[in-house]
């Protein structure tokens, strides 16, 4: 993952204790690749539902042993009181990233969805409260925008939510919002708009587009469109989303607590268009993709239209300036599922 230039100063010019939730998992590791190579320590919880070993032993590889020593790793579930106790143990700062993901998973099985999401971001905003952390940045989603039709995003507009997942997403919210007013908090909630980058999963009913798509392209599988393929999303590479978590977990501006911010880069991209820049990408290495056409199926339920973010909030109040573009981030994506999938 490299430096963050001058936020990776200033995180080694004051150190702290940083707890990432999900850590095993395809932000979570990427936090905590970014953390050590800033020199701070790092607790790192998961249970492996969807997170994966293979990614912390990914992040051993490329940090090296002395950096790698700063880890100390929880394997358990955040929804367990007990389990959020013993990891916050002298914890400074939470990134909460811990969840079970994918709108079509939570309209499948809304108990589980429940559970591990809100939950678990409760019992570990308790814990944080009865241990004394001060700061909690958590992960929100785009979800929560629903049937709002208003493009782009703004933060105080928000829709019907249209999944399980997108209520359990605002929910955890207002509980970091009450939270924060009850307890005193540092609450900062983030949210996500259609994250993707090394180490999403590829695999199974619930892949996201981009990992789903560059696995089928490799493999030459049929590559899927739900949909007419106009359906546009604001696609951001994990590297920009670090940066704001590493700010919300850094910033000292009081305005800035108690406030959820859009994350991702500003621009829209249709299905269509996407499946043409991964297509072009790949070709070079894959003849076979000259001929390849999406297949289209039905619009899925749950699934917004358009997705776009007004990213202004986040700059002004966290300092967020996305670095990485689409195209920028899938450079640096395909090289590692080459690799992997390879």
């Amino acid at each position: 993952m490299g430096s963050y230039g001058d936020l990776s100063e200033r995180l080694r010019a004051s150190p702290r204790s940083w707890l990432v939730t999900g850590a095993a998992g395809f932000i979570g590791s990427n936090l905590v690749q970014a953390l050590l190579e800033a020199d701070q320590r790092v607790v790192g919880l998961d249970n492996f539902a969807t997170g994966k070993r293979a990614n912390l032993d990914e992040v051993r590889d490329l940090v090296g042993p002395s950096r790698w020593s700063r880890l100390r790793f929880h394997e358990g579930d955040v929804a367990s009181s007990d389990v959020c106790h013993e990891a916050l143990d002298g914890a400074d700062v939470i990134l909460h990233q811990a969840a079970l993901g994918s709108v079509p998973r939570s309209i499948e099985e809304p108990l589980a969805s429940n559970t591990a999401n809100v939950t678990g971001t409760l019992a570990l905003l308790e814990a944080a409260r009865q241990l004394g952390v001060r700061r909690f940045v958590y992960a929100s989603s785009s979800s929560v925008y629903g049937d709002s039709p208003q493009l782009p995003k703004t933060e105080d507009e928000l829709g019907r939510p249209l999944s399980p997942y997108a209520v359990t997403k605002l929910v955890d919210e207002l509980y970091a919002d009450l939270f924060g007013r009850l307890h005193a908090l540092e609450t900062v909630g983030l949210r996500y708009f259609n994250v993707f980058g090394p180490r999403q999963d590829p695999e199974g009913a619930y892949a996201a587009v981009i990992p789903g798509w560059i696995a089928a392209m490799i493999r030459g599988d049929e590559v899927r469109i739900h949909g007419t393929g106009e359906t546009s999303r604001d696609f951001c590479y994990v590297r920009n989303v670090v940066q704001a978590n590493l700010l919300a977990g850094s910033v000292e501006t009081p305005e800035a607590f108690g406030q959820a911010y859009n994350i991702a880069v500003g621009r829209r991209t249709t299905l269509n268009d996407l499946f043409e820049v991964l297509r072009e990408r790949l070709r070079p290495r894959h003849p076979h993709l000259e001929d390849l056409r999406p297949v289209h199926g039905p619009f899925r339920p749950g699934d917004v239209l358009h997705s776009l973010a007004d990213i202004d909030k986040a700059r002004r109040l966290l300092g967020y300036e996305p670095v990485y573009s689409l195209e920028q981030g899938l450079d640096e994506s395909l090289d590692w599922y080459e690799r992997t999938l390879g």
